[in-house]
C-alpha cells in the first residue's frame, strides 16, 4: 500500500521516515518530496509498505501523532490525477499577442 504522509517537519529525512513506519512492519520504501530547485523538503513523503494489514496498523497508530513538533497527517495515498498542475509555459495562450483579438467580423476599426 502506498501512504502519504503529510505535515512532514522540514528536518524529517527519509532514513528517519522509514524507522518510523518499520516499527509496524516491512517497508518497500520511504520518499520525501523535495523541491526540484532548491533541494528543501515541502514537508511531504510517500511510504509504501508491502502488507496491507501492516500499512494500515502504521496508518492508525502514526496519524494525527505528533514528530517533530509536528502532528503528521497520514492516510492512504490517492492515486494522482491527470491534468492538475501548471507545466504548460508562461500561462499565456500558444500563438499570437497577449491582447485580445477582436471579433473578425467587425469592421469599424479598420487598420489597413
Amino acid at each position: 500500500m502506498n501512504i502519504y504522509v503529510g505535515n512532514l517537519s522540514y528536518r524529517t529525512t527519509e532514513d528517519e521516515l522509514r524507522r518510523a513506519f518499520e516499527a509496524y512492519g516491512a517497508v518497500s520504501s520511504a520518499s520525501i518530496i523535495k523541491d526540484r530547485d532548491s533541494g528543501q523538503s515541502k514537508g511531504f513523503g510517500f511510504v509504501e509498505m508491502p502488507s496491507d494489514a501492516e500499512a494500515q496498523a502504521a496508518i492508525n497508530a502514526l496519524n494525527d501523532k505528533e514528530v517533530g513538533g509536528r502532528r503528521l497527517k497520514v492516510n492512504q495515498a490517492r492515486p494522482r490525477e491527470d491534468g492538475g498542475g501548471n507545466r504548460g509555459g508562461g500561462g499565456r495562450p500558444q500563438g499570437g499577442s497577449s491582447r485580445p483579438r477582436n471579433d473578425r467580423n467587425d469592421r469599424n476599426d479598420r487598420r489597413w
